[in-house]
């Protein structure tokens, strides 16, 4: 099957599939899901596999970058058991569920984490940057108000580097393994992020 009628179904799948995206207008769903999900290539190929989506929801950007990357590793994440069961419907050959929170997982063993309407920044940094191994990075799609500051902070108590702003892609580089302590329980990133 090729990648573009794949990427359609899944898409219209996304759409019509209740509690997966407020997004009703095709064009819209694909400018969002899909093109959007797409700008991060190039940060990509800087780094290895697997390649985390955390927080897959729906599969955005986690399925269309493994359609469009069919030889890269990718892991869905999500802690959801309904939205768990959609993945696994529409996954990729080259992309693996796993049903779960990101607390809960191994650290040090990805090679890029993504988050796109994950949580706040400081939030999805901390999420993110424990599964991802010395020399990998946290990608956070961001707002143009994204506090980059704030995200430096908490990276800097997980191991992680500067960030670096692509257009919207924070790019955060993970220096050192995971430092004792993290992550921290579920919930708890949220009530009181580092930053």
């Amino acid at each position: 099957m090729s990648r573009r009628p794949a990427l359609t179904d899944w898409l219209r799948a996304v759409v019509e599939t209740p509690g997966l995206t407020a997004l009703r207008d095709p064009a819209e769903a694909r400018r969002v899901l899909v093109d959007d999900s797409l700008r991060v290539l190039p940060v990509l190929a800087r780094f290895g596999d697997p390649i985390v989506d955390v927080g897959s929801g729906g599969g955005a950007p986690g399925i269309p970058l493994a359609l469009e990357l069919p030889h890269r590793e990718f892991v869905l994440l999500e802690s959801q058991r309904r939205k768990c069961l959609f993945l696994e419907r529409w996954a990729p050959p080259n992309a693996r569920v796993v049903c779960g929170r990101a607390e809960e997982q191994e650290t040090d063993w990805a090679g890029v984490a993504l988050a796109k309407a994950l949580a706040r920044p400081p939030v999805a940094v901390e999420w993110c940057l424990p599964l991802v191994r010395p020399g990998g990075a946290a990608v956070l799609f961001v707002g143009p108000a994204v506090d980059v500051g704030a995200v430096a902070r908490a990276a800097a108590q997980l191991g992680g580097g500067e960030p670096e702003d692509h257009g919207g892609l924070l790019v955060v580089p993970k220096l050192g393994p995971t430092p004792p302590g993290f992550p921290r329980r579920p919930g708890i990133a949220r009530k009181r992020p580092l930053a």
